[in-house]
């Protein structure tokens, strides 16, 4: 394992590198960090050279003035290029969902593959009566919060400029609306959906040894 940073786009990010082989990126979700992905790395490097990044305001990365979806994904975009990470596949879970989804609208030929999971395309897909006050007023203290229940701003029509092989996960019991998820699916040409019995939100991601066999499918 190597641990690095990179200044793109402004910001300087942390990112570890593990394994040989070809390249997937691994993009965590609002308020986390690479390390939810602790269990799933070391299976995925046995054949994949992995790229787990921390995004802006994360973990060991910049924590700048400012964050949005547009300027998450400009960094990825430009972590790419600037690495030439020749096209990678890219799992990005619930705000890395929305990442992923935005750099193959913006960069249809960047990435080889897409596969997110827990993403939406605006606030209002997700079920906001699941979560609890303490979180509602912690939206208006910081602003990574703030971000996820302001943004992002997609429209359907726009999920048709994807071209790439795309894989939408979502969890029976996920704190996205199921027909939110299976609209994103729809939207975009030729993706293939899977709804997660029995999972919600979290419950197959973080730190847990069920994300490996589920992507293992697709790659």
């Amino acid at each position: 394992m190597r641990n690095m940073k990179i200044r793109v786009n402004g910001a300087e990010l942390y990112y570890e590198v593990w394994g040989q082989g070809p390249a997937i990126i691994l993009v965590h979700g609002n308020s986390e960090t690479h390390e939810i992905f602790d269990v799933l790395i070391p299976s995925l490097a046995k054949d994949h050279t992995v790229y787990a990044v921390d995004s802006r305001c994360h973990g060991q990365s910049e924590n700048t003035e400012r964050i949005s979806y547009e300027l998450m994904c400009d960094d990825m975009i430009q972590f790419i290029k600037k690495l030439d990470i020749h096209k990678p596949i890219l799992y990005g879970f619930s705000d890395g969902g929305v990442i992923g989804l935005m750099i193959a609208m913006k960069e249809p030929n960047l990435l080889s593959k897409l596969i997110s999971s827990g993403a939406d395309l605006y606030p209002t897909g997700m079920k906001l009566t699941l979560f609890p006050a303490m979180i509602k007023e912690a939206i208006h203290r910081d602003k990574v919060y703030r971000m996820m229940f302001k943004e992002p701003h997609i429209k359907a029509r726009e999920l048709q400029k994807i071209k790439i092989p795309t894989v939408i996960l979502a969890g029976e019991h996920d704190a996205i609306r199921t027909s939110h998820t299976k609209k994103i699916a729809r939207s975009i040409p030729g993706s293939i959906l899977e709804i997660l019995p029995g999972e919600t939100h979290t419950s197959y991601v973080i730190s847990s040894e069920k994300l490996y066999p589920i992507l293992k499918k697709y790659l």
